[in-house]
């Protein structure tokens, strides 16, 4: 399935249609985002054949659309309807307890308002059968060169503006919430530690310094430095 039928199309959605399909290579974050897709891939490629997976928040379901021969994948997004994703908030899951064996939340909770980010989480827990895995990635707003700009001139870089990040917060507090939700921390990786200069360098040639990006990224996979994490919860 290449396209999607018509349906509810809001944000960037409506402005920029399906996107994600086809990232633009000039895109400053284009090497992080195919770098989360092949961990995410990975991960999905480990699951039994008909895992039931939740992806929220999936925007137009490209990986909904990519796993759906092999694994019964479900998508939702506020912004988004097609004939594989419905039209749902995270706040408010159209699905009894314990639907689903594993969950994805892929550069979602930074979208929501702070004081709906716990809701969201809740929900996912909610929806998880015990014993099930939530993905997670967000921007880190603590990320390496993040913490230099504090340093030198007292003040954190966003990981985008207010408005397209509105739950802009360091990672670890996002850890924090998802354990008041009832997860456990099993896993976190760092994706593209931000080193100064270079990070500018990767930004403004994203396309022919993906290698570096890589580079970096095993050189110095701390999660802190990184400017993405992947976290995986468990539902206990």
């Amino acid at each position: 399935m290449t396209g999607s039928p018509q349906g509810v199309r809001r944000g960037e959605y409506a402005a920029r249609g399906d996107y994600h399909r086809t990232p633009d290579p000039s895109w400053e974050y284009y090497p992080t985002y195919l770098a989360k897709l092949e961990a995410v891939r990975r991960y999905l490629d480990a699951l039994p054949p008909g895992t039931r997976v939740l992806d929220a928040g999936c925007g137009e379901g490209v990986l909904v659309d990519e796993y759906a021969s092999r694994l019964a994948i479900s998508g939702v997004d506020v912004n988004y309807e097609s004939e594989r994703v419905a039209h749902a908030s995270l706040t408010r899951l159209p699905f009894p307890d314990a639907s689903f064996d594993r969950a994805l939340c892929l550069d979602v909770l930074e979208h929501l308002a702070f004081e709906d980010q716990a809701g969201a989480l809740g929900e996912l827990f909610r929806v998880l059968a015990p014993g099930g895995e939530l993905l997670v990635s967000v921007p880190n707003l603590a990320h390496l060169q993040s913490r230099v700009q504090f340093l030198l001139r007292g003040r954190l870089i966003r990981t985008a503006s207010e408005l397209k990040h509105p739950g802009d917060r360091p990672a670890g507090e996002y850890i924090r919430l998802a354990e008041r939700a009832g997860f456990t921390l099993a896993a976190r990786r760092g994706i593209f530690p931000t080193i100064p200069i270079v990070t500018r360098l990767i930004r403004h040639h994203p396309q022919s310094l993906a290698p570096l990006h890589r580079w970096l990224t095993r050189l110095l996979p701390v999660p802190g430095w990184c400017f993405l994490n992947l976290l995986t919860f468990r539902k206990t």
